[in-house]
This record gives C-alpha cells, structure tokens and sequence, in this order.
C-alpha cells in the first residue's frame, strides 16, 4: 500500500458534525457525538446531522420518528437520541457545510454513496470510518478508508473496537481505538467520541485499526460455528487464538507498517472476543448450524434490516488469498470460508 501525504487538520473549529448511517451503531455513536458536541460548544455546532435511509415503520416515516421521538425505534430501540441529533433523509443536506463526516454503513455500500457526495463537500471536510469490511480491487485488498480518500479526496481516519453498539448507547463502559495518520485529525475525533463510558485510545496506524475491525468479523463466524456445534470453550478458545494469528498474518502480508501494538489495542484482542461471544456474526453463524439454513435467510430473520460483514469480509479474503497462492497458508480463514459456501460440515472447523 502507498503511503499518502494527509494535511494537518485545524483545532479551531467549531465543526459541523455529519453521520452518515443511522443503523445499530450508527444511532449509537450518534448518541455518544451528540451529548459530546452539547458539551462543547467552543469546538462543535451544536446539531449532529445524521443521514437516515428513508423507510415507513409502523405507518410513519422513521426521520419524522427519530425528530420527534428521539429514538430510532428499529435499529436501536428503547435508546433515548440526544435532542440535537437531526435525522435528514437527504444525503447531500446531511453532508453540506459538514466539517467532519462519520461513516457508518455496511462496506458494500461505501463506493456508491461517495460518488453521491462528491463535489458537494467542504474542501476542508475530514472523515472517519467505523465501517468493519474491506473491499477488493484485483484481487488485491483495499482498505475502507483508502477506499473514501480516494474517491473524495479526504483525510479520513477509523474508529474500531470491542463495541457492541446497544452496550455502548446505554453507556455501559467501553473502549475504542481511533487510527489517525494525521495527529491533529486523531485529537479532534477523539473529542468528539471520548467521554467517561467510552475511552477513546489514538494510534497512528490507520492499517493495523482497520484490518483488525474488518478481519475479527471471519473469526466471530468461526466461533459461532463451534457454538452452534455445541463445542467446549477450550475449542472456541484455540479457534479465537488461531483467529488472531491468522489476522496478524495477513496484515504483515499486505499491509505495510503496520504496528504489532494495535493488536493489543481495543481493535484488536477485546474487539475479537466480544465479537465471538456477542456480535451479529457469531449469532448468526451459530443458527446457520443449528438451522441449517443459508446465511441470506438467516440475515432476513435475525437481523432486522442489519447487514452481515463477516461472510462478505470471508469471501472477499478468499479472493485475496486465492489471487496470491496462499490459502494454504491461512487454514482458519479458508476453513470458515468452505462451511459458509462450499458445503463443507461444520464439524470441520477444528480440522483445518
């Protein structure tokens, strides 16, 4: 990967606040930007914009019930949403005059909604993403992240870790790591989501943050496996630990400088134990044994219009270890991705 050059980011302010996905995570850390811009007036405008998917829920619009609720009845129920943060159907209104734009939407859906926007952005606009995938071009991987810069021309930073998004709208205590490759950048993101429940650590190392977000969602599949199988903790352990070997492995493999110390970070470790105990992957992962039907089915009946990451990232890491001889040398990720779309027995996720 190429090395790009970042501007330094003003610390003057006050931004505008744009978030652009309101599903699960994205009302959460809207809720967590939010109180915090209220907090600080002198750095931030005080409404957060945050762009909603239009749909009718229960005969209403599901802006006209997030702007007069305050709560996003279908993908974050029984959360109160700070009365600041504006549900805004329209794209190009949610991103106009925005200083700072959070992405947080399924990765399949990142290219086109850039194109959308681009040229109806700030020139001074930054992003960051806490979008847990990755695409591919070639066969080769492409960071998230690299993917926004590309397309709008923007520093972008991420934001990843053991976030379970209901645990984190409640308040309950939680850490993220924010990847930064402009430091200035880093400080003024982790001011808008650091607060006393949700501890917020900067690493420069926008790579290492956001291979670990996108890769632990394989290993949470491989964990549900086991779990619907009924298998030991001893098992689900060692196929954890594997899991975080083989996501370090292809790190070093593709990625450049990328540090080891991210691994240890929120990103990294907590982030992959959380998901394999508690995330949408595993959960799903677990009823595609014990139901035997097929993950498309399953994302329908489980999810609630949530979108599944881990068996698009397995299909897309397939590819890149295909492309470059190497799924040998990746037992775990190859294994998972046989018993998703190949067929192969579950069973066979402790005989990789």
């Amino acid at each position: 990967m190429q090395a790009r050059t970042t501007t330094t980011a003003s610390a003057a302010g006050p931004y505008q606040v744009a978030i652009i996905g309101s599903g699960n995570w994205g009302s959460a850390i809207a809720k967590v930007a939010g109180e915090n811009v209220a907090r600080q007036p002198d750095l931030f405008l005080p409404h957060v914009k945050m762009w909603v998917f239009e749909e009718m829920v229960q005969g209403r619009k599901l802006t006209d019930i997030i702007n007069t609720q305050h709560e996003n009845v279908k993908y974050l129920p029984g959360i109160k949403l700070p009365a600041n943060v504006v549900a805004e159907p329209d794209l190009l209104e949610t991103v106009k005059d925005a200083h700072l734009l959070v992405w947080v939407l399924p990765h399949q859906f990142v290219g086109a909604t850039c194109k959308k926007v681009l040229g109806h952005l700030r020139p001074d606009a930054k992003a960051i993403s806490l979008i847990k995938g990755m695409s591919v071009v070639d066969g080769e991987p492409q960071l998230i992240s690299d993917l926004i810069h590309e397309l709008l021309g923007v520093d972008v930073s991420v934001l990843c870790g053991a976030n379970i998004a209901n645990e984190v709208a409640k308040g309950e205590f939680s850490e993220a790591t924010i990847g930064y490759r402009d430091k200035d950048a880093g400080d003024v993101w982790k001011r808008l989501f650091h607060n006393p429940t949700f501890r917020i650590n900067t690493v420069d190392d926008v790579a290492g943050v956001e291979v670990c977000g996108a890769l632990k969602n394989v290993v949470a599949l491989g964990a549900g496996f086991c779990d619907g199988l009924g298998y030991s903790s001893n098992t689900k352990a060692a196929i954890i630990r594997c899991g975080l070997e083989e996501m370090r492995k292809l790190a070093d493999t593709f990625f450049r400088d990328i540090k080891a110390h991210t691994f240890f970070e929120s990103c990294g470790v907590a982030d992959l134990i959380v998901t394999c105990y508690s995330g949408r992957n595993r959960k799903v992962a677990e009823a595609f044994v014990v139901t035997k039907k097929s993950f498309e089915e399953l994302e329908r009946e489980l999810l609630d219009g949530q979108k599944l990451q881990g068996t698009l990232t397995a299909q897309e890491v397939h590819e890149i270890l295909k492309k470059r001889g190497l799924i040998n040398e990746f037992p775990l990720f190859t294994t998972i991705y046989r018993i998703a779309f190949e067929g192969v027995a579950p069973s066979q996720i402790i005989a990789f």
